[in-house]
């Protein structure tokens, strides 16, 4: 698994993208909560509970169900977030489902389970650049630990931020021209 803060970078570089127009901070935080959520499931580990069992570690947490499951029931917070459902929908599931779409992406553990309980398969991507981060704060502060984090950077971080700004800058561009009237009228003539 990526560490829980580069879980972070896909709310963060979509609220980047699009900044507090379409995102406000009180739905950035939530976003932010919601990409770390699914590793809740460590829990099972002080329950006996298997890694390779459906409630395990990247288990039932990262399905594409539960991702599903509770972003609709945030819609009961809507007028809390004033935002439109859509935005309100379409940020916290890609926030809560790029988690598992991350630990797809990394060089270890037993896949991700994107189909419980429909299946028990778990899956990683063809492309695993992501270096497995180990659980827990004494074993993340080694020279391994290092290593994590550089592979995250930039294999997330700086990708992901990279995008956010150019699509924060090509809006910010389009935003000044829709509202200059001089640039009105020349894209008119």
């Amino acid at each position: 698994m990526p560490t829980i803060m580069t879980h972070t970078a896909v709310p963060i570089s979509i609220w980047i993208a699009f900044f507090n127009k379409t995102i406000p901070i009180r739905l950035l935080i939530f976003g932010m909560i919601f990409s770390i959520l699914p590793d809740a499931d460590v829990i099972a580990f002080k329950l006996g509970i298997p890694y390779e069992n459906d409630l395990g570690h990247r288990g039932f947490s990262h399905s594409i169900l539960f991702a599903f499951s509770l972003t609709g029931l945030s819609l009961i917070l809507i007028r809390w977030f004033r935002v439109k459902a859509v935005v309100l929908f379409l940020f916290l599931f890609t926030s809560i489902l790029s988690h598992g779409i991350l630990d797809a992406m990394t060089s270890g553990g037993l896949g991700v389970g994107f189909l419980i309980p429909y299946s028990s398969e778990r899956f990683f991507f063809a492309l695993t650049p992501i270096r497995v981060s180990p659980i827990g704060i004494r074993n993340f502060l080694t020279a391994r630990g290092l290593v994590v984090l550089q592979s995250e950077f930039l294999f997330v971080w700086l990708p992901l931020l990279s995008i956010s700004f150019v699509l924060f800058l090509i809006r910010k561009v389009y935003t000044k021209n829709r509202t200059d009237p001089k640039m009105r009228k020349d894209l008119s003539e």
